[in-house]
């Protein structure tokens, strides 16, 4: 199976400690606990390369990883839940902002939806913000493995039916469409 080396770059919290390279950017969206730590770890093979956990909210920082050189995913705090004050919210937001609407090496978002659960209104916030601003997007939607094949299509037309754009498969645990989302990645940096 075709997988991508990792390595874990740097930790920011704002735009101005943000790595300097060169290479394409893809920032991840998504809800807290949407697998997207999971999504890093599944891409290069390496369960303990981004930190996992079933508390929500734990990815406070912008994590940035960088896969052979080629590309870097940003891991972004998840949205919708933590337990942090309202100040430090409305911090965060701001720097986040900020990050995705000024960083030139930013390629694409990707935003992540739950095979398991309906579209969140959080994920319709969010979906409504990067339109406002013309932000390249596409959707990921993970833990499909955990949908029966026979309902997999289903969950893909109704996420496509609200998101527009192009609209992935994923497992992070087994590994679904992991292949597939290399080589998807890679054609987005040509």
């Amino acid at each position: 199976m075709k997988q991508l080396n990792a390595k874990f770059l740097i930790s920011a919290e704002k735009l101005s400690q943000c790595p300097e390279t060169n290479l394409p950017e893809f920032p991840l969206l998504g809800r807290s606990n949407v697998g997207k730590s999971s999504f890093i770890n599944a891409l290069c093979n390496n369960k303990k390369l981004a930190k996992t956990s079933n508390t929500p909210g734990k990815t406070r920082l912008i994590n940035f990883f960088n896969f052979t050189d080629k590309f870097i995913i940003a891991d972004l705090p998840g949205y919708g839940y933590a337990q942090i004050s309202k100040e430090t919210q409305a911090k965060w937001q701001r720097y986040l902002e900020e990050y995705l609407l000024k960083r030139k090496q930013i390629k694409s978002l990707i935003q992540f939806i739950d095979a398991r659960h309906d579209i969140q209104k959080n994920d319709f916030v969010m979906r409504e913000w990067v339109e406002t601003y013309n932000l390249p997007v596409f959707t990921i939607v993970t833990k499909i493995d955990y949908i029966a094949k026979g309902r997999q299509s289903a969950v893909l037309a109704n996420v496509k039916r609200h998101f527009p754009g192009d609209v992935l498969l994923f497992s992070a645990k087994d590994k679904y469409f992991c292949e597939d989302m290399i080589e998807y990645l890679i054609n987005l940096c040509q």
